[in-house]
């Protein structure tokens, strides 16, 4: 579905990717995985067009996105729930959701997928009319994520869900991604800090360093990898009931 291949880019003179490659397979969910600056939100924002590659290509259902504007991109069946969530604190639960599907013209469809939304988060189908400003962080994260499904996307890109969040709304939003792509059939590309809890519901993930992978495989291998539990699950003894679930899994 999504391939990025020898992939380069960076802002002015700064060089964020230095040849990139990945692959997401439609109906998965794949983890990007990497410490602060090694260019997982980059991937992502290249990936939807805002920011042009310098070198190598990216392609989604084998069409070359290079140069393609993020509203075309969108069109496609690309849509990106930015790190930060990035709410309109001004406008209502129902007003943001109806700007994710500012492309679409279908009005029945529309507002049959805003009654999925609702029925998907009840948190959001009760607070319908509340400004963005009055949520909570784990409201306003999940009303960025409903936004981002009202392009009926078949790729979803997620910044960092869990950033900010309480341990108890982590998980909430792990289980929601997790529903996501087994009810909705949506495919996920996942950039987490939460490294054990974003390889418990992916099926492979990639590991960026200054801008390469460094690592790939199956999220059970890479759980129990270790210089990924090392460097992000805080070391050898760290999280070991998580290598389990895994295993289960």
């Amino acid at each position: 579905m999504l391939e990025l291949t020898d992939v380069h880019a960076g802002y002015g003179h700064v060089a964020a990717l230095r040849g990139v490659s990945l692959a997401v397979r439609e109906g998965e969910i794949v983890a990007l995985l990497g410490a602060n600056g090694a260019g997982k939100s980059t991937t992502l924002r290249l990936i939807s067009g805002l920011v042009h590659p310098t070198q190598g290509e990216a392609t989604f259902a084998g069409r070359p996105l290079r140069r393609l504007p993020p509203e075309a991109i969108i069109r496609l069946g690309i849509a990106h729930v930015p790190e930060g969530r990035r709410v309109f604190p001004g406008l209502t639960v129902r007003e943001n959701m109806r700007l994710g599907a500012a492309i679409r013209r279908d009005t029945s469809g529309i507002a049959a997928d805003m009654d999925r939304m609702f029925a998907l988060f009840p948190d959001l189908a009760r607070l319908r009319g509340a400004l963005g400003w009055t949520l909570s962080g784990g409201q306003q994260q999940m009303l960025a994520i409903a936004r981002g499904l009202m392009a009926r996307p078949r790729l979803l890109l997620m910044d960092e869900p869990s950033l900010g969040l309480a341990p108890i709304l982590v998980q909430s939003v792990f289980r929601t991604i997790e529903q996501i792509n087994r009810e909705l059939g949506t495919t996920v590309l996942l950039v987490e800090q939460n490294a054990s809890m974003a390889l418990r519901v992916a099926a492979r993930g990639y590991v960026l360093e200054t801008g390469r992978v460094a690592l790939e495989g199956a999220a059970g291998e890479l759980l129990r990898n270790p210089e990924v539990r090392e460097a992000y699950l805080g070391g050898r003894g760290a999280d070991r009931d998580a290598v389990d679930r895994s295993r289960a899994h």
